[in-house]
């Protein structure tokens, strides 16, 4: 295990650590966090994977935990930022230390719901998907809906315009948020397809419609969020996909 820095095209530095299998890599796995998660969360799974003979990537998002490099209210990180920059530098280390394999990408939540804004995602062979959705407020249970609400388009709002940025972890909701991931989230939550809310208007280049690679989603039956209505809403950007 070492920990390591990861540089982006513009100069932004992500904080990541790289694990190594003892002996040669049967293939190569970036695990994608969910929005808010740091990267210590999936350490006890990618020191499996690595006793399972894997090399393997965890990583801090910009603007989270380790990859925070200045006062919160002043970052500008989005989710499309996360899924356009951030992603793909991390897919491009990742084979720069582990050449010659097959890369496997973990998803959870966001690190599943971005791949598709990745310019080179097609070096993926497969991704896991676990818990993740569209989040769609119009798909949960009413029981649930009123506090989805609420944090969505009452604290979410609130927390950007008094401090600038989102104190999720008041919520339960991970890490504090940068506004500009807080805000990308709230208004995708709202819309349908997740990221498809934001096509033809800030993301205009995409491989939803045409990624192709053997793929497993994986959902509790109890989750409030990643739902079945909201994971196949999820899967449907995917267009070449095919939900069962």
């Amino acid at each position: 295990m070492e920990n390591i820095i990861i540089r982006r095209n513009d100069g932004y530095e992500l904080a990541a650590t790289c694990y190594q299998p003892t002996q040669t890599p049967k293939g190569a796995i970036m695990i994608a966090p969910a929005t808010g998660i740091k990267r210590k969360f999936y350490h006890a799974f990618a020191q499996y994977l690595a006793t399972e003979g894997f090399g393997v990537i965890a990583f801090d998002n910009s603007g989270i935990g380790d990859s925070r490099r200045k006062v919160l209210s002043k970052e500008t990180a989005n989710l499309q930022t996360w899924g356009e920059q951030d992603m793909p530098a991390v897919l491009d280390t990742l084979v720069s230390l582990f050449p010659n394999t097959r890369y496997h990408l973990v998803g959870h939540s966001a690190g599943g719901q971005l791949v598709g804004l990745m310019p080179n995602a097609g070096r993926f062979s497969s991704m896991f998907n676990v818990a993740c959705s569209s989040g769609s407020l119009r798909n949960m249970d009413w029981a649930f809906w009123f506090r989805a609400q609420f944090f969505m388009n009452c604290f979410i709002p609130l927390n950007n315009l008094i401090w600038g940025y989102t104190h999720a972890q008041a919520m339960g909701m991970g890490e504090p948020l940068p506004r500009g991931v807080a805000s990308q989230w709230r208004k995708w939550c709202n819309g349908q397809g997740y990221v498809k809310t934001a096509f033809g208007k800030t993301v205009h280049h995409h491989q939803y419609d045409t990624l192709q690679l053997a793929s497993c989603w994986v959902y509790a039956t109890d989750d409030d969020i990643a739902n079945h209505a909201n994971v196949l809403d999820m899967i449907s950007v995917f267009r070449v996909l095919k939900p069962k």
